[in-house]
């Protein structure tokens, strides 16, 4: 299956900013709240999100604040990408084989698959270097993923019609499983 529903996209004539963490706010909006580089959803860890500039500052400083380098990434991802820069030229983000793509392009979404336990896979040559370069390996992206189909299966199920008895205890398992991931994270 695909690695995400929704290919963000940046709203065009965004006004400016000198500073660039105020696009926070559109940024979320822009990317559906959820990672550009590995689509894990930022609730409930929006707190732990940040702006990631795609083109590195220490690559060309010019587009510190240029709404159109910018990304809404997870800690994780931010952290994994930092400043690599694999081609060395601002104007050119990969080579074909090594680099990144913006995750804002449709050519982002040809490079992963997402398999029905919710492991990330590249399938492209470019796309195993950014899986390994980003950490898509990390087994926290299948798992934040696994909650959220979770979270659907508890919407699902409080508006379906399934026997009373099974439903009540599927709910009551969802909500202690609720109940975990809000302790966990503190919420």
């Amino acid at each position: 299956m695909k690695l995400r529903e929704k290919t963000p996209t940046r709203t065009v004539g965004v006004t400016h900013q000198n500073d660039f963490h105020a696009y926070r706010n559109q940024l979320k909006i822009d990317f559906n709240c959820r990672c550009g580089y590995c689509d894990d959803r930022d609730a409930p860890r929006a707190y732990s999100f940040e702006i990631d500039h795609f083109v590195p500052q220490k690559v060309d400083q010019t587009k510190e604040t240029e709404y159109s380098n910018l990304v809404y990434a997870c800690k994780s991802c931010n952290n994994a990408k930092r400043a690599k820069w694999p081609t060395g030229d601002k104007a050119k983000s990969n080579d074909g084989k090594v680099g990144w793509i913006d995750p804002c392009s449709q050519d982002y979404d040809a490079q992963f698959e997402r398999e029905d336990n919710g492991k990330i896979r590249p399938i492209t040559e470019l796309g195993e270097w950014m899986y390994e370069n980003l950490k898509l390996w990390k087994k926290q992206h299948e798992i934040l993923w696994n909650c959220e189909r979770l979270e659907s299966n508890i919407d699902i199920l409080e508006a379906g019609s399934i026997p009373e008895e099974l439903k009540d205890a599927l709910i009551a398992l969802y909500r202690q499983y609720r109940n975990i991931i809000k302790s966990f994270y503190g919420v």
